[in-house]
């Protein structure tokens, strides 16, 4: 039995992000809770809420035990690039990436 969470399209970088699941990964939730919370990431406060939603999704809709859940799988992956232009000296044009990535968090119970 598992519960997922899903972000999509969340502008920032999935690079970024890793750096930061890199760090919950099978990890129990509180853990990784606290981990999240004293991150200072910009990826943090996306993960947090995200986390959150994987495990009320656990909770009431697969009457998981919250206190018995750890985070299984956690990854991001590259979404679409936005491009952009930015003017430079002399006519020039220089393009600017806005990157964005879809998050996946699936969180499971520990055997007894």
């Amino acid at each position: 039995m598992e519960a997922r969470a899903v972000l999509r399209y969340a502008r920032i970088s999935s690079r970024k992000v890793k750096i930061v699941i890199d760090m919950i990964r099978n990890k129990p939730v509180g853990t990784a809770m606290g981990i999240i919370k004293n991150t200072p990431k910009g990826a943090s406060e996306l993960l947090e809420k995200l986390l959150n939603s994987a495990i009320a999704n656990a909770v009431n809709n697969h009457n998981m035990d919250a206190d018995n859940l750890y985070v299984a799988e956690v990854y991001a992956n590259q979404g679409p690039t936005l491009k952009r232009i930015m003017p430079r000296a002399q006519g020039r044009a220089f393009r600017i990436r806005k990157r964005t990535s879809h998050i996946t968090i699936v969180l499971k119970e520990k055997e007894s």
